[in-house]
């Protein structure tokens, strides 16, 4: 299974040109015959036990602290 990430610091990742011309070719260079995507953003982008400790809350991400990832709603 091929794997990337595009990121930016400064701007919204979707609607870069440069970015959707490297995912095209990502996606062209791996033969996908078909592609998922959702409808919107599923949560915060970093990985826990990657980016920030297992269990904790994104320092980057306040937002998504106890939402739900795919939803955004709150949970308990």
């Amino acid at each position: 299974m091929a794997l990337n990430r595009w990121f930016s610091n400064n701007q919204d990742v979707r609607s870069d040109p440069i970015i959707s011309s490297e995912i095209l070719k990502f996606i062209n260079d791996h033969g996908a015959k078909s592609v998922v995507a959702t409808g919107g953003i599923i949560g915060c982008p970093h990985e826990e036990g990657v980016d920030y400790p297992e269990g904790a809350v994104c320092p980057q991400c306040p937002f998504w602290a106890h939402r739900d990832r795919w939803s955004g709603e709150p949970v308990q």
